[in-house]
């Protein structure tokens, strides 16, 4: 063997196990056989030099190629599955009435974990699951959306921050990513990147998902790696749920086919039951038959309770919290009311059932390649508790709500009765059912103080490696702990350097320990841990818990005002005698609390959770990296599709003039020219049998439209002649303020076509899940009078959006203005 062959390999294998030496030793050394396991301290790997020998002709010459990096012999295989939006009472695993045979099946082969804790919000919990690292630690102290100019809440995570994919990457797995991706900042979501905190970025090298905190289950906002796809084009039975799970097999299976020995890590994370609730009408009608939901959300409360006890996921002496004087008892509703609020609940049942199940698919396709021996299955419930954001009555819409309207016409709700959870509907729940889905617990989603919104079931199972089956384990865990872990069970070390990047320690703590019969009820190894949204606190030590009191609950979107931080209630629970924060202890014990004060403030120092905030419209209104940044004109020509809506004029409480200079060809045109949203909020200017329309869809309530050839010049007539013309839509707000109303104009070739007032505009949100579109329209329409992709077959020369500054009111100025200084403080 050449000598510099011998000395890199002894340098490059000084830290490895026996195990990994042997396995080195499967193929000489400079074959393309050969393998080797790195130390990892360091990512990548440092290159060897070349181990062959080089002369003037091949003859006399020997090949040489580096070895392939491959984890210790035995590394599992992963597959990391969590669900969205489900609090601790939601599956039959931990007590629940909906069916959940998957995670029962995780369960019985392995261990429940009755103290897994998440962040209280989606991304947050995603971004400390798959860094093991605190969600502020690595930028992500809320959701993208609200991101302002601090460490810990600027939504990056920084390259020295490795993600899971990563390290396991650069240490010879393969890594996918399948469902949920909001982790990508929202400002960077367009095709102009940059790609560094995408998926592939976070060194995940396959992604097949959507992007943005929830999606249209029919039309989603779908990507395959870096790039937007439609796959329901054309299908009558789409439904990403199974769509999702039916790419990761085939994932798994083409994987399998082209190198069965190296191991995976799928992080599966299909979104699902995130609204909209978007279940198929067979599982609808499956769950309706079961009639769950028919007593209520107190008897529900009461008939979860009763289960829990009974499976042992929660202690004898549990008390059951109590019903808040905020939410409405069920028999104070009327019964066309119940009917309402029942369809909703059976359809959210649906959504989960109908995941589990084809989550359930992805399990057994591991099973079926004669993999799951040697595969480390970890299935969390939900990143959060139960999402409470549905308003109090529920929504068919759930912009609607998002854009501050939390409350509706009950003809509106038995409008969509029928449909509830169909392509028609983009629904949401009513808050009781959330709060009786995280029993035995107060509170939901949101609220990072209370159990409510931050405990969540989770089942682990690894054949052979775990030994007590179908136990149950009590340990206080957290999201960050999954990471460390995964590594311990691949025999994979946290790299101190990854791309010549100094790492920040990984803060959580490997579960692995409690894996083994003996330690099944050994002391908990995180003995700490911190807990804050939007300035609702938390923080546990050796058994007790201190928390604030929320102020005001989540439901109301943050219309309310809140006091500011250091005037919120504090509260103190001994959990360890009382699992469900039922007894506050505070006025018994100040000095213990006090003493839990300052380790939160000590954690919050430490790990970036300052300056603390509770403010909503700020956040929401601070300016943020984008491709509008100080940009008041936007110029496109032809077709662009996809635009994300962090990258597209804002179009709201402002004025605004839409110019489109078309080419009519021989024959007529027709098609969109320009559209931003769709079927349940946005807007669309578009030629229709050959006349110009404008339609603004304010919220799927009603739709304002404005149509050429109606009242028009006789020049005019029926339709647009071949040849160039000029199309302007200028609208007038009448602000200041927000949501207001205004006066728009159609004219075509200077000669006014149509003119109406509209009452109100959209105040806050134009799209979550659609796209700004030139040309074309892609997922939804705004209007139902015409199909997609109803692309534009003339010319578009060039189109031209210009917009006036925000006309908002003084106090929305003054928080805006706040917002900014805070920023850029």
């Amino acid at each position: 063997m050449n000598l510099r062959v011998i000395v890199a390999a002894a340098l490059l294998t000084s830290a490895m196990s026996v195990p990994a030496l042997a396995q080195q030793a499967a193929a000489p050394t400079g074959s393309p056989a050969a393998t080797v396991t790195i130390p990892g301290n360091q990512l990548p790997p440092p290159p060897l030099p070349f181990g062959g020998v080089i002369k003037e002709n091949a003859k006399d010459s020997k090949p040489w190629w580096p070895p392939t990096v491959v984890p210790r012999k035995g590394a599992p295989n992963v597959l990391l599955i969590m669900t969205d939006d489900s609090g601790f009472g939601v599956p039959s695993t931990f007590g629940g009435v909906i069916p959940t045979p998957a995670l029962d099946r995780i369960a019985k082969a392995g261990l429940r974990y009755t103290q897994f804790h998440s962040t209280a919000l989606c991304s947050p919990t995603r971004a400390a699951l798959i860094t093991g690292r605190n969600h502020h630690s690595v930028g992500f102290g809320q959701i993208s959306e609200f991101a302002t100019g601090y460490p810990g809440y600027n939504s990056i995570i920084g390259p020295e921050n490795a993600t899971i994919g990563r390290v396991l990457s650069d240490n010879g797995y393969a890594t996918s990513w399948f469902g949920k991706n909001h982790n990508t900042p929202a400002f960077q979501y367009s095709a102009a990147g940059p790609f560094d905190q995408w998926p592939s970025g976070m060194g995940f090298q396959y992604f097949y998902g959507f992007m943005g905190g929830e999606s249209d289950q029919w039309t989603p906002y779908l990507f395959r790696n870096h790039s937007p796809i439609y796959p329901w084009l054309g299908r009558k039975d789409y439904n990403l749920v199974t769509d999702m799970a039916d790419e990761a097999i085939k994932y798994m299976k083409e994987l399998n086919a082209s190198a069965p020995e190296k191991p995976f890590l799928v992080y599966y994370v299909p979104g699902a039951t995130h609204d909209p609730h978007q279940p198929t009408k067979e599982w609808i009608d499956k769950i309706s038959r079961m009639r769950l939901f028919d007593d209520g959300w107190e008897k529900l409360r009461e008939r979860i309770f009763a289960n829990q006890k009974r499976l042992g996921v929660i202690p004898a002496n549990t008390q059951l919290t109590p019903w808040p004087d905020s939410l409405p008892r069920w028999d104070s509703l009327s019964e066309v009311k119940k009917k309402i609020v029942t369809r909703q609940a059976d359809v959210f049942a649906a959504f989960t059932a109908y995941n589990d199940h084809e989550i359930g698919r992805v399990i057994q396709a591991v099973e079926d390649m004669g993999k799951l021996d040697n595969t480390l299955i970890i299935y969390i419930n939900g990143d959060n508790g139960t999402s409470s954001e549905g308003s109090m009555m529920g929504t068919p819409n759930w912009l609607t709500v998002a854009n501050g309207m939390l409350e509706l016409p009950e003809a509106e709700y038995l409008r969509y009765y029928e449909s509830w959870g169909s392509a028609e509907t983009y629904p949401h729940m009513a808050v009781p059912w959330a709060w009786a889905f995280d029993t035995p617990f107060k509170w939901t989603k949101q609220i990072a103080s209370h159990f409510g919104g931050t405990r969540q079931g989770m089942a682990i199972s690894w054949p052979r490696h775990i030994n007590d089956v179908g136990g149950i384990r009590n340990q206080f865990h957290h999201m960050i702990d999954i990471v460390p872990t995964i590594l311990d069970a691949a025999g994979i070390k946290a790299p101190d350097m990854v791309d010549g990047i100094k790492q920040k320690p990984i803060e959580g703590v490997s579960m692995a320990y409690t894996f083994d019969k003996a330690n099944a009820n050994a002391p908990s190894k995180r003995t700490t841990q911190y807990f804050e949204m939007f300035a609702n606190r938390g923080i546990y030590h050796e058994g007790w818990y201190a928390a604030t009191t929320p102020p005001e609950p989540p439901w109301l979107v943050g219309t309310k005002p809140l006091p500011p931080v250091e005037q919120y209630k504090w509260e103190l629970y001994n959990i360890t005698e009382d699992f469900s924060q039922a007894n506050d202890l505070a006025a018994k014990q100040p000095e213990k609390l006090k003493e839990m004060q300052a380790l939160f403030m000590a954690e919050a120092a430490k790990y970036q959770v300052l300056p603390l905030d509770n403010s909503v419209l700020p956040r929401l209104l601070t300016p943020r990296p984008s491709g509008t940044a100080g940009r008041n004109e936007f110029t496109y020509t032809g077709e662009n599709l996809d635009i994300p809506i962090g990258n597209a004029p804002s179009l709201l409480n402002r004025n605004f003039t839409i110019t489109a200079n078309i080419t009519i060809p021989e024959g007529g045109a027709e098609g969109m020219i320009v559209t931003m949203g769709g079927r349940f909020v946005g807007y669309g200017l578009y030629v229709q049998k050959g006349k110009p329309v404008f339609v603004y869809n304010l919220l799927n309530l009603k739709r304002y439209r404005w149509e050429g050839g109606v009242g028009a010049e006789d020049w005019l007539g029926s339709s647009l002649k071949p040849g160039k013309h000029t199309i302007v839509f200028d609208f007038k707000y009448d602000g200041p303020g927000l949501g207001k109303g205004g006066t728009g104009v159609l004219s075509v070739d200077g000669k006014m076509l149509s003119e109406q007032k509209m009452e109100h505009t959209i105040p806050f949100m134009m799209a979550i899940d659609e796209s700004f579109d030139v040309g074309a329209d892609t997922r939804t329409p705004v209007d139902e009078s015409y199909t997609l992709p109803f692309r534009f077959t003339g010319t578009i020369d060039k189109l031209t959006i210009k917009t006036g500054p925000e006309q908002l009111a003084e106090p929305d100025r003054k928080a805006m203005q706040d917002a900014v200084k805070k920023a850029s403080d």
